[in-house]
């Protein structure tokens, strides 16, 4: 038999879940009643271990490490059997099996009994009923071959320690059952949770794209209306103001339904990838784009933030570094998302960002990446301009 089997515990062959071998759900009552009664357990085995008097003078520190090893085994028992290796738990039964033997060679069959006993009731309640049963049998008539036991009275005991086992190992399941059913439940729970947030956002969306985006739609309608219009008149100062601020009216309009439109993919769940995203912005921008480390899922209000702060630093080096090469680089690494915006700068740049009276400044982009666990830096670096942003994925 494998290493591993199948986790269920409703058959014959399987091993009981991790639930079961856990002491996950356990009353704190009756963990304390466990401790008392190992406790108990160990100072039995050592009266029984005196009392026989045959660990007198030097031999009297066997009987104490002897029990310090059995509770490393059983320690080590615990751990193989969470982790369903099979081979290795027999072989932790199989040393303590031996070192009962031990005692009743050395002349002391009574802690050697209660040891076999034990190895019999775990090997039912941890192991495979199809494993456990026939070791738990064998384990257990050692004491008939190695003690002083009738035939009659030795198939009581083996029977009886195996139904005590068998117990446990009913009590165990259903308490495991208990905790899977709460497990679907709460799961359950939060598909349920998740699926009224998302139409709750889809009818958002639908508002915003009822509202803001037809309203947009719009007013970029009517600007490039004007713009023909205006155009058609003959050209002059007055003129050619008008029509800059309709042009410049229309290019925020056409922005803002951008912006809009990306928010509503936000809302449904649909946006694009962060690197897709990057690679168009970088084409439109004629930005260069490198993407590195291995691609990760990002949540929804850190793959934003990436946008916005890509967005926001091509939008800055466009008004105050016009004809700069830009360079975009988008890091994947251990638990985070690291972005780059750097530009080559120009020798008559402004040192300071004016204010743009619309969308976000690197100010808000830095707040926004603090409420997320994430920092931005942005500064002078040389001729040009850097912003780099890291956020926890």
């Amino acid at each position: 038999m494998g290493s591993q089997t199948t986790q269920s515990s409703g058959g014959f062959t399987a091993w009981p879940s991790k639930e079961e071998l856990s002491r996950l759900g356990v009353p704190r009552v009756r963990m304390a009643i466990d401790i008392v009664l190992w406790l108990g357990m160990g100072f039995w085995i050592l009266w029984e271990a005196y009392a026989s008097q045959v660990f007198d003078g030097v031999a009297a520190v066997v009987p104490p490490l002897a029990l310090v090893a059995v509770a490393g085994a059983a320690e080590l028992y615990d751990r193989q059997t969470v982790r369903h290796r099979l081979l290795p738990s027999l072989g932790v039964l199989g040393a303590v099996a031996l070192l009962a033997a031990g005692a009743y060679v050395a002349g002391a069959p009574d802690p050697g009994a209660i040891l076999l006993i034990i190895c019999g009731i775990q090997a039912m309640v941890r192991l495979p009923l199809a494993v456990g049963l026939p070791v738990g049998a064998v384990v257990v008539s050692m004491h008939a071959v190695l003690g002083v036991v009738g035939v009659r009275e030795q198939l009581v005991v083996t029977c009886g320690v195996l139904v005590i086992g068998y117990m446990l190992r009913l009590d165990a399941q259903a308490r495991g059952s208990g905790f899977r059913l709460l497990a679907q439940e709460r799961a359950a729970r939060v598909a349920e949770a998740e699926s009224a947030a998302l139409a709750e956002r889809a009818r958002i969306a639908r508002e915003i794209h009822d509202v803001l985006a037809h309203s947009l739609s719009a007013q970029m309608v009517h600007l490039e209306a004007a713009r023909l219009l205006i155009e058609r008149e003959p050209q002059g100062a007055f003129r050619d103001g008008v029509l800059e601020r309709v042009v410049a009216a229309r290019g925020m309009a056409r922005e803002g339904l951008a912006e809009t439109r990306q928010a509503l993919s936000a809302l449904r769940g649909d946006m694009v990838p962060v690197e897709d995203y990057l690679r168009e912005l970088g084409a439109v921008e004629r930005a260069e784009v490198q993407v590195s480390g291995e691609r990760q899922k990002l949540t929804a209000d850190a793959s934003q933030a990436v946008r916005r702060v890509a967005q926001e630093a091509l939008t800055n080096v466009r008004k105050h570094a016009p004809g700069a090469e830009v360079r975009i680089l988008l890091a994947y690494g251990p638990g985070e998302v690291a972005l780059e915006i750097r530009d080559s700068g120009r020798s008559d740049a402004r040192g300071e960002l004016a204010a743009t009276g619309a969308g976000y400044g690197l100010l808000g982009m830095r707040e926004r990446a603090e409420l997320l666990g994430g920092t931005l830096e942005a500064g002078q670096e040389g001729e040009g301009f850097v912003v780099r942003l890291r956020m926890p994925v």
